[in-house]
């Protein structure tokens, strides 16, 4: 990169803090320093024109785990473990909320719906359980979130009853990411695009950032690339897991509100400007969407308008308006990693398809590394 001295001096010189990465994580971090370092240096870098990931490429669900995934969950973790997993979520949209205002990210509080396939047993299953989860997770909420709910929405080809969270919302995802780069540009945090960090080296006094075309120094360094993070630490286990979605044309009188999960939460819609937006089925074929490649496949979105058009929108012609995918960061836990690497470089990754809720949390517990 031809640097001239104007530019290096303004923002490659005297860097006290740099983030890798410009999506949720990242700028609630650099947020967070701010509070932290009043006077300090902030840079932000990010390879694309927009954050990369899934920060603005999500289904903007504001949601804590549906009740089978939070089942699920209990068959791999311990019960404490999911009670603090779904505790970070809650604390994480409550602390987005604060810091950005509901009107300014779209927030609406309209419940989170999971649908049963007819003829599975997963509803009974989850039904006999509802009790138990209850009463799990209720000191969380200060009420018990799940509760049986008809299908008052005209969905065909499942059960008559949904398993709702009642706490569980939605909110404007482009919204929520240009009120979080306004409120950093406010706040003297310098984010630059189109830079690509290839390398990081720690001599224990100083990180030396590396891209293929710069160089320069920091004292510290945060991560928080979700989905691409084993390019920088290969240390850590976060498989990027591909999310397809589609979204269709805006539909007359349509009376769909709220968020919905579907077989296991494998499959999830909301209702959004008169339009749905349906996203899913990457367990059609794990091992392909087990990528860094943004793109679609047939497999995955023709099940997508097949859903759409039979369950969802039953007897009604739909368009499809747009289609796109984002790259999400998960494992084998579903907790994130938030950890100090070495003296000076620090990460706050995998989060498991759940950087809406849990985004805002991570980026400050990172930003605590360097208190």
């Amino acid at each position: 990169m031809n640097l001239s001295y104007w530019e290096y001096k303004t923002w490659f010189s005297n860097v006290d803090f740099t983030i890798v990465g410009s999506g949720i994580v990242g700028l609630n971090c650099a947020l967070e320093l701010r509070e932290k370092h009043p006077k300090s240096k902030i840079l932000v870098l990010e390879k694309g024109a927009l954050p990369q990931g899934a920060s603005t490429k999500n289904a903007g669900f504001a949601c804590f785990g549906s009740i089978s995934e939070v089942i699920s969950d209990l068959s791999t973790h311990s019960e404490q473990e999911v009670f603090e997993l779904v505790q970070k979520r809650f604390q994480g949209i409550q602390l987005l909320r604060q810091r950005l205002g509901d009107k300014n990210i779209g927030f609406k509080q309209l419940g989170g719906h999971e649908l049963f396939f007819e003829n599975r047993n997963l509803f009974a299953n989850c039904k006999v359980q509802l009790k138990e989860v209850n009463a799990l997770l209720e000191p969380v909420f200060a009420e018990k979130p799940f509760e049986l709910t008809p299908n008052v929405f005209g969905f065909d080809k499942v059960n008559q009853n949904y398993i709702t969270h009642k706490f569980e919302g939605q909110l404007d995802t482009g919204k929520m990411m240009n009120t979080l780069v306004q409120k950093c540009q406010k706040n003297g945090i310098h984010i630059l695009n189109g830079i690509t960090v290839s390398n990081l080296e720690d001599n224990g006094n100083l990180v030396t950032v590396q891209s293929p075309n710069l160089e320069f120094k920091s004292n510290k360094v945060c991560v928080a690339t979700n989905g691409f993070a084993s390019t920088l630490l290969s240390s850590e286990e976060v498989q990027p897991a591909r999310a397809q979605v589609l979204i269709t044309e805006p539909i007359a009188n349509l009376k769909i509100k709220g968020t919905f999960h579907l077989d296991e939460g494998y499959y999830y819609f909301r209702n959004i400007d008169n339009r749905i937006l349906f996203g899913g089925g990457r367990n059609l074929d794990f091992e392909t969407e087990e990528t860094m490649d943004f793109g679609q496949t047939k497999i995955v979105q023709d099940q997508l308008e097949k859903l759409l058009k039979q369950v969802i929108l039953p007897h009604q012609k739909v368009q499809i308006a747009q289609r796109w995918s984002g790259i999400m960061g998960v494992g084998l836990q579903k907790s994130p990693i938030v950890k100090q690497v070495s003296n000076n470089i620090s990460c706050g990754v995998r989060l498991g398809g759940m950087g809406v809720a849990l985004g805002s949390l991570v980026g400050k517990e990172l930003a605590e590394f360097h208190s």
